[in-house]
């Protein structure tokens, strides 16, 4: 599995972060449905509620250059714990805004250990924009 490319340019990816207050380098790296590949790093700010995470850093660069009608096939996130962690709930729902629930989420630990799972088990209650339309007879 580590010989996959995706995991690869995630697990490159936490070479670029920026992370002086957690000392924890995140890569992601995320397939859209063309078939090209876009890698993020979280970014930490000493205002600790403008820090990026890279699974949301590679969404953001995706979109940049696409505009927002991509749809994301796979991603991967690699991390600096020996088991793997799940993205945030903010990064998931993000994902999920550009995804389905059966897009294909790797994550890799630091250890080489990896674990394949879908969005929609990562995140199986997701809200979507279409619940976010106001119907016609809304008080609002």
């Amino acid at each position: 599995m580590k010989n996959d490319p995706l995991i690869e340019l995630a697990l490159q990816a936490t070479d670029r972060s920026y992370s002086p207050y957690s000392q924890k380098k995140v890569g992601a790296a995320i397939r859209i449905d063309s078939g090209e590949t876009y890698t993020g790093s979280n970014v930490e700010n000493a205002s600790f509620g403008a820090t990026i995470c890279a699974e949301r850093s590679a969404i953001v660069r995706a979109i940049s250059t696409h505009g927002p009608n991509l749809r994301i096939k796979e991603i991967a996130v690699a991390t600096p714990s020996e088991l793997p962690w799940a993205p945030c709930g903010m990064c998931l729902q993000v994902i999920a805004e550009f995804s389905t629930s059966d897009t294909s989420v790797t994550l890799v630990g630091s250890s080489g250990t990896t674990e394949v799972t879908t969005l929609g088990e990562l995140l199986p209650r997701a809200f979507s924009r279409k619940e976010m339309t106001l119907s016609t007879d809304s008080p609002y």
